[in-house]
């Protein structure tokens, strides 16, 4: 099962943390283990694929996991991608923040 179909409640506060973990690595330009979860693969493709610039990584990472976690609070049932988050910044940048 994919990180991004619907998953219960309680699967979800783990894999945020996990998640969390996952993006801090990300932001300190490092990884520290050479092996991950498929969700976080996942991830991390999507990221790729995204294309973001150099130049404006960190904060658009910093950015995404607070949207990411915020769509969990509010009651998402699966993990945001940054690929639907720049979409969604895309089609309406005020409502991204």
């Amino acid at each position: 099962m994919s990180v991004f179909a619907n998953k219960p409640v309680d699967e979800l506060d783990p894999l945020l943390t996990q998640f969390n973990r996952l993006i801090a690595e990300l932001l300190r330009g490092r990884m520290q283990r050479n092996t991950f979860q498929p969700w976080e693969i996942e991830i991390l493709l999507d990221i790729e694929a995204c294309h973001v610039r150099e130049s404006s990584r960190r904060e658009t990472l910093r950015r995404y996991q607070k949207a990411a976690n915020r769509y969990v609070e509010r009651g998402g049932r699966s993990l945001l991608k940054l690929s639907d988050y720049l979409a969604k910044k895309h089609r309406d940048p005020i409502a991204a923040r």
